[in-house]
């Protein structure tokens, strides 16, 4: 599957630069690319105002991101905020190639920055089928808290996280990554703004692809920058063969 990281400096709250920006890329990529993943919240930053930002779910965000999947035959990925019934939700959209989609709605709030204030948390898991591939969608703080991307009583072949993950805490984004990858034999692909918000939060980007033995097959990414990776299925389920180290993971629920 042909998967492309698009890292960039999210302008903070300008929705129409965001989006022409976002436009031209995925315009101008290759033709037969499978899939696009875009950063947490790439139309305004990680705003804590979301009364100023918040769209309909169908609203002119998604509209765009429908049809530039459509018009390039390729599922795109990546967060937004929505208003639905007076809550506002930092909502995860993987919207297909023939224009329908799915969404998971960020269920780890981010406290540090007041978010679990402004935004109402997801109870739902999601995991996608594409391409013949299982993807789990999380976003962002969610890497934190490893039971919930524990591949046990669920299937999958790819943990794809979008975030806004700042400079000062990345190593610990380069390291979480990673163990999430180790611990569920998946590969991940994580992609993250940089730049520096209008709060003065630097971000480094560091958005990344990682086999499902730990190692990286996409160097962490600086600046602006858009990486395209193929990823293949068969050495992942030789490997989960030859190591059948999932056989003996423990059962669990979360309540």
């Amino acid at each position: 599957m042909k998967t492309a990281l698009i890292q960039f400096d999210t302008i903070w709250e300008d929705k129409q630069a965001n989006l022409e920006y976002v436009q031209d890329k995925i315009l101008n990529l290759p033709n037969a690319v499978d899939l696009v993943v875009l950063p947490e919240m790439f139309t305004t930053g990680f705003t804590m105002t979301p009364e100023i930002v918040a769209e309909d779910e169908i609203g002119k965000t998604f509209q765009i991101i429908q049809k530039l999947a459509v018009d390039k035959q390729t599922a795109i990925i990546g967060s937004w905020v929505v208003k639905q019934e007076n809550n506002y939700y930092n909502r995860l959209f993987f919207v297909f190639s023939d224009g329908s989609y799915q969404t998971y709605n960020k269920r780890h709030l981010f406290t540090l920055a007041g978010e679990e204030k402004v935004y109402t948390p997801g109870n739902e898991k999601l995991i996608v089928s594409y391409k013949n591939w299982n993807i789990c969608l999380l976003v962002c703080y969610d890497l934190r808290f490893p039971v919930y991307s524990r591949i046990v009583n669920t299937n999958y072949d790819l943990l794809v996280y979008v975030a806004s993950w700042p400079n000062r805490r990345i190593d610990a984004w380069d390291a979480l990554l990673k163990a999430r990858a180790i611990e569920n034999m998946s590969y991940v692909v994580a992609v993250n703004r940089c730049g520096t918000d209008l709060n003065g939060v630097e971000y480094s980007g560091h958005s990344q692809v990682i086999d499902f033995m730990g190692k990286n097959i996409v160097e962490p990414l600086i600046e602006d920058q858009i990486e395209i990776i193929k990823l293949e299925k068969d050495p992942l389920r030789t490997a989960r063969q030859k190591f059948a180290f999932l056989n003996d993971a423990d059962n669990f629920k979360i309540l």
